[in-house]
Protein backbone atom coordinates (compact mmCIF):
# COMPACT_ATOMS: atom_id res chain seq x y z
CA UNK A 1 0.00 0.00 0.00
CA UNK A 2 1.97 3.44 -0.68
CA UNK A 3 1.66 6.27 1.07
CA UNK A 4 -1.68 8.08 2.66
CA UNK A 5 -1.80 11.85 2.39
CA UNK A 6 -4.29 13.18 4.69
CA UNK A 7 -7.24 13.14 2.39
CA UNK A 8 -7.40 9.46 2.57
CA UNK A 9 -8.02 9.50 6.27
CA UNK A 10 -11.39 11.11 5.72
CA UNK A 11 -14.44 8.22 6.57
CA UNK A 12 -16.85 10.86 4.41
CA UNK A 13 -17.33 12.66 1.30
CA UNK A 14 -15.98 16.06 1.25
CA UNK A 15 -18.28 18.96 0.63
CA UNK A 16 -17.39 22.37 -1.13
CA UNK A 17 -19.42 25.07 -2.89
CA UNK A 18 -22.00 27.63 -1.53
CA UNK A 19 -25.05 25.01 -2.59
CA UNK A 20 -27.02 25.36 0.83
CA UNK A 21 -30.94 25.45 0.24
CA UNK A 22 -33.96 25.25 2.13
CA UNK A 23 -34.49 21.55 3.98
CA UNK A 24 -32.11 18.87 4.54
CA UNK A 25 -28.61 18.97 2.51
CA UNK A 26 -25.95 18.48 1.89
CA UNK A 27 -24.75 17.72 5.68
CA UNK A 28 -27.30 15.21 5.58
CA UNK A 29 -29.61 14.27 2.42
CA UNK A 30 -31.92 11.76 1.12
CA UNK A 31 -29.39 9.36 -1.00
CA UNK A 32 -31.91 8.74 -3.77
CA UNK A 33 -31.36 12.81 -4.33
CA UNK A 34 -27.86 12.34 -5.01
CA UNK A 35 -28.43 9.10 -7.91
CA UNK A 36 -27.84 10.53 -11.39
CA UNK A 37 -25.14 13.26 -10.28
CA UNK A 38 -22.80 13.51 -12.76
CA UNK A 39 -19.11 12.84 -11.38
CA UNK A 40 -16.16 14.72 -12.82
CA UNK A 41 -12.31 13.90 -12.41
CA UNK A 42 -9.48 15.48 -11.28
CA UNK A 43 -8.59 16.51 -15.18
CA UNK A 44 -12.58 17.93 -15.69
CA UNK A 45 -13.81 14.89 -17.63
CA UNK A 46 -17.21 13.94 -16.81
CA UNK A 47 -16.78 10.31 -16.49
CA UNK A 48 -20.33 9.43 -15.52
CA UNK A 49 -22.87 9.37 -13.52
CA UNK A 50 -23.58 7.94 -9.56
CA UNK A 51 -26.39 4.99 -10.28
CA UNK A 52 -26.15 3.67 -6.39
CA UNK A 53 -24.90 4.39 -3.06
CA UNK A 54 -23.80 1.15 -1.10
CA UNK A 55 -24.50 1.12 2.37
CA UNK A 56 -22.47 -0.91 5.10
CA UNK A 57 -25.76 -1.77 6.69
CA UNK A 58 -23.80 -3.35 9.73
CA UNK A 59 -21.43 -0.58 9.96
CA UNK A 60 -23.63 1.93 9.70
CA UNK A 61 -21.78 3.59 7.36
CA UNK A 62 -21.90 4.54 3.36
CA UNK A 63 -19.28 2.56 1.39
CA UNK A 64 -19.23 3.21 -2.13
CA UNK A 65 -20.70 5.10 -4.82
CA UNK A 66 -21.55 3.67 -7.72
CA UNK A 67 -20.77 5.08 -11.09
CA UNK A 68 -22.55 4.26 -13.83
CA UNK A 69 -19.62 4.98 -17.29
CA UNK A 70 -20.94 4.85 -21.02
CA UNK A 71 -23.71 2.84 -22.63
CA UNK A 72 -26.52 3.95 -24.28
CA UNK A 73 -30.19 4.16 -22.37
CA UNK A 74 -28.88 2.17 -19.81
CA UNK A 75 -27.51 -0.33 -21.56
CA UNK A 76 -23.59 -1.49 -21.76
CA UNK A 77 -23.13 0.87 -19.13
CA UNK A 78 -19.16 -0.22 -16.94
CA UNK A 79 -20.08 0.13 -13.47
CA UNK A 80 -17.08 1.38 -10.94
CA UNK A 81 -17.25 1.14 -6.98
CA UNK A 82 -15.63 4.37 -6.10
CA UNK A 83 -15.28 4.69 -2.22
CA UNK A 84 -17.69 7.30 -0.32
CA UNK A 85 -14.12 8.93 1.11
CA UNK A 86 -12.59 9.40 -2.59
CA UNK A 87 -15.87 11.92 -3.49
CA UNK A 88 -16.51 15.16 -3.07
CA UNK A 89 -19.79 16.99 -3.60
CA UNK A 90 -19.81 19.84 -5.58
CA UNK A 91 -23.05 21.64 -4.28
CA UNK A 92 -22.75 24.33 -6.51
CA UNK A 93 -21.91 22.61 -9.81
CA UNK A 94 -24.48 19.95 -8.74
CA UNK A 95 -22.32 17.23 -8.86
CA UNK A 96 -19.64 14.74 -7.50
CA UNK A 97 -15.14 15.11 -7.62
CA UNK A 98 -13.39 12.54 -7.57
CA UNK A 99 -9.36 12.75 -7.33
CA UNK A 100 -8.58 10.56 -9.62
CA UNK A 101 -8.12 10.67 -13.84
CA UNK A 102 -10.45 10.45 -16.61
CA UNK A 103 -8.18 7.64 -17.87
CA UNK A 104 -8.01 5.92 -14.51
CA UNK A 105 -11.29 5.30 -14.45
CA UNK A 106 -11.00 3.91 -17.90
CA UNK A 107 -8.48 1.94 -16.61
CA UNK A 108 -10.62 0.20 -14.22
CA UNK A 109 -12.40 -2.84 -15.61
CA UNK A 110 -15.28 -2.11 -13.95
CA UNK A 111 -18.12 -4.57 -13.78
CA UNK A 112 -21.54 -4.96 -15.24
CA UNK A 113 -25.00 -4.88 -13.46
CA UNK A 114 -25.41 -8.50 -13.95
CA UNK A 115 -21.83 -9.34 -12.78
CA UNK A 116 -21.53 -7.34 -9.11
CA UNK A 117 -18.27 -7.93 -6.72
CA UNK A 118 -18.22 -9.10 -3.38
CA UNK A 119 -18.66 -5.50 -2.15
CA UNK A 120 -18.28 -7.55 1.76
CA UNK A 121 -15.02 -9.40 0.52
CA UNK A 122 -12.55 -6.82 2.90
CA UNK A 123 -9.32 -8.21 0.42
CA UNK A 124 -11.82 -6.47 -2.87
CA UNK A 125 -12.50 -3.70 -1.01
CA UNK A 126 -9.09 -3.04 0.13
CA UNK A 127 -8.05 -3.75 -3.17
CA UNK A 128 -10.36 -0.77 -4.51
CA UNK A 129 -9.50 1.60 -1.60
CA UNK A 130 -5.57 0.76 -2.23
CA UNK A 131 -6.54 1.82 -6.33
CA UNK A 132 -8.34 5.11 -4.95
CA UNK A 133 -5.47 5.83 -2.47
CA UNK A 134 -7.74 5.73 0.61
CA UNK A 135 -7.91 3.99 3.69
CA UNK A 136 -10.34 1.39 3.84
CA UNK A 137 -13.68 3.17 5.46
CA UNK A 138 -13.69 0.14 7.96
CA UNK A 139 -10.22 0.56 9.63
CA UNK A 140 -10.46 4.22 9.10
CA UNK A 141 -12.34 4.03 12.86
CA UNK A 142 -9.95 3.07 15.64
CA UNK A 143 -12.66 2.46 17.75
CA UNK A 144 -14.72 0.63 14.72
CA UNK A 145 -15.34 -3.32 15.90
CA UNK A 146 -13.45 -6.03 14.56
CA UNK A 147 -16.20 -8.18 12.95
CA UNK A 148 -17.20 -5.43 10.44
CA UNK A 149 -19.22 -8.13 8.34
CA UNK A 150 -16.82 -7.53 5.45
CA UNK A 151 -14.91 -10.99 6.01
CA UNK A 152 -17.96 -12.72 4.41
CA UNK A 153 -19.12 -14.28 8.75
CA UNK A 154 -22.39 -15.20 9.12
CA UNK A 155 -21.60 -14.10 12.76
CA UNK A 156 -24.73 -11.76 13.99
CA UNK A 157 -22.74 -8.26 15.61
CA UNK A 158 -24.63 -7.50 18.53
CA UNK A 159 -25.72 -4.15 18.08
Amino acid sequence: MTALDPQSERTGARIIGGGVGEGPGPEVMDASTLDGNKVVTSDGEHVGKISNIMLDVRGGRIAYAVLSEGGFLGMGNTLHAIPWSALTLDTAEKCFRVDITAQRIKDDPGFDKDHWPSMADAAWGTQLHDYYGRRPYWSADPLARQDTGLTGSNNPVDL
